[in-house]
């Protein structure tokens, strides 16, 4: 029975996870495109909705489950005392940190203060793909 809960959770965790990286990919995407569109214009407007949305809606709850999901399966699992865990969880934090700069990203654009350009948010595209690609092998392959 209390496989089956864990089976539970580790799938639940999943599909966080996967909620959680989709938006991170997209957010910044839009971001670029935004960068192009003139303050105050309908096409930035629309922009500032999806960004906001994409954010508040999908982001930031699918980061909690993936946050409340994943402590307890290395706490259950036992995972807590391992190397391996030890450096992803040390990523998690540095991709939740790059979520919290996303949301301050959101926030100057809706507020017509970004100061960035379209190449910034091209590199910082690439940020949670590294991440990602490093918790992935940590996490399949646990290389130590």
């Amino acid at each position: 029975m209390a496989h089956d809960f864990y089976s539970w959770i580790k799938a639940l965790h999943v599909i966080a996870v996967i909620s959680w990286m989709a938006g991170m990919l997209y957010l910044p995407r839009l971001m670029v495109y935004h960068c192009a569109a003139e303050a105050g214009s309908v096409q930035s407007e629309t922009f500032k909705v999806m960004e906001r949305r994409l954010l508040k809606a999908i982001i930031n709850p699918a980061m909690i489950v993936t946050w409340l999901a994943g402590l307890y399966l290395a706490y259950a699992g036992g995972w807590y005392l391992a190397g391996w865990f030890h450096a992803k969880f040390a990523l998690v934090l540095v991709l939740s940190g790059f979520h919290g700069a996303l949301s301050r990203w959101v926030r100057d654009f809706g507020e017509d203060k970004n100061s960035r350009p379209a190449r910034f948010y091209r590199i910082a595209n690439e940020v949670p793909t590294l991440l990602m690609v490093g918790i992935v092998i940590l996490v399949v392959v646990k290389p130590f």
